[in-house]
């Protein structure tokens, strides 16, 4: 039996002329509202391919084979990039230690190939086809982490499409050259500075010591503490580096040698609380001479991903060692740091941190980062 459900089985009633004529018109009016919705959609789009080149230039690291990588200068299209909805483009990155073994190759850091290396990024948004999303066309963004460089396409290059969840407003108090002049390395001291104080320490509980503290972490750190009233004892193996640290803060150096040793469970209680970059027998040494109830902040390896340490400290003397994770932090976390950031670093002090480079130089860069020559921060340039 067909069903048939015209207007006269369901006794429907003809709508009047006066009901005709206000259908008409809404639909007139929804049509020509949808109308300049699509136009101005358009319009956009055309904006954003006019103003976005036929090619760019990025730093892409490549399978070499035998399990090893190279990296080089190459021309890419914006339709190389990612399929994400926010595109960028890309006026600064920086060089850190995971960058520098990845673009030198010392490293299996990318764990998908081909790879744009740079872990972070400042720039400008060209556009935006997410519907959920705040960022719009000329808001200037950073990005720290979520995978650049080892899953994620990074910040070496010209243009990058983005998840809109990983972008972060950079501080009007702050260039974009000065976002990356802090980077993911002062975004990450910020988070250890703040753990350090959410644990309840304060200046009057005794010295903070940063180690590594002549690197980018460390150096920013540094100086974070030292605006914030804290004692900073600041471990470096160079000489030539202690000026530099105590006109960024530091009221005393350590001996890296002192440190990096085989320690014992307890040994004096020295530090209230710690930024450690280093790992291995350093952060094993700073955990025994921590204080009672004291913190250690712990964010780096490049001594070593081993702990030869015991669980003394933690049983015996109540030291909490905090793992600081920068790549897939909470907005939140983000938006405090840069908040805090903005509030603290000096930009007068921001220029002996960090120098500028251009994408040309990253070779040499990255062998110079992985042998531990390079002080403070360096920006890259992208061009």
């Amino acid at each position: 039996m067909a069903f048939g459900f015209t207007q006269t089985m369901l006794h429907l009633p003809q709508p009047s002329a006066k009901l005709q004529s206000k259908g008409l018109l809404m639909l007139s009016t929804a049509f020509t509202r949808s109308f300049s919705v699509l136009a101005s959609v358009g319009l956009a789009n055309i904006r954003t391919m006019s103003s976005t080149p036929a090619s760019f230039t990025a730093m892409l690291i490549e399978d070499a084979g035998n399990k090893k990588t190279k990296s080089s200068l190459q021309t890419l299209k914006v339709e190389d990039l990612p399929p994400y909805d926010v595109l960028v483009k890309v006026e600064y990155s920086t060089l850190n230690y995971k960058d520098g073994l990845a673009i030198a190759g010392k490293g299996r850091i990318c764990r998908r190939l081909p790879m744009v290396g740079g872990i972070d990024l400042a720039g400008t948004v060209v556009s935006n086809e997410s519907s959920d999303s705040g960022f719009k066309e000329g808001d200037r963004v950073v990005v720290n982490g979520f995978g650049m460089s080892e899953t994620e396409w990074g910040g070496y290059s010209g243009y990058a499409k983005l998840k809109p969840e990983w972008l972060v407003n950079v501080p009007e108090a702050f260039s974009l050259e000065q976002a990356m002049g802090i980077g993911t390395a002062g975004y990450t001291s910020m988070l250890c500075v703040n753990a350090i104080r959410d644990h309840g320490v304060t200046p009057d509980d005794g010295p903070i010591l940063v180690t590594g503290a002549s690197g980018g972490v460390g150096s920013v750190a540094v100086h974070l503490l030292s605006k914030l009233g804290y004692q900073v004892h600041a471990s470096s193996g160079r000489p030539s580096t202690h000026e530099y640290l105590k006109s960024l803060g530091a009221t005393a150096i350590i001996d890296r040698k002192d440190l990096d040793r085989d320690s014992k469970p307890l040994e004096k209680e020295v530090w209230a609380g710690s930024v450690d970059t280093v790992g291995s027998k350093t952060l094993a040494s700073v955990i025994a001479q921590t204080k009672y109830g004291g913190v250690v902040t712990a964010c780096g390896l490049v001594g070593g991903m081993d702990l030869p340490s015991s669980v003394a400290p933690f049983i015996l003397r109540g030291v909490a060692l905090q793992g600081i994770d920068s790549v897939m932090a909470p907005r939140e976390k983000r938006e405090r740091a840069w908040k805090d950031l903005a509030e603290l670093l000096d930009p007068s002090v921001m220029k002996d941190i960090y120098k500028v480079e251009p994408m040309s130089e990253l070779p040499k860069l990255a062998e110079d980062i992985v042998a531990g020559q390079i002080q403070g921060r360096v920006v890259i340039k992208v061009d």
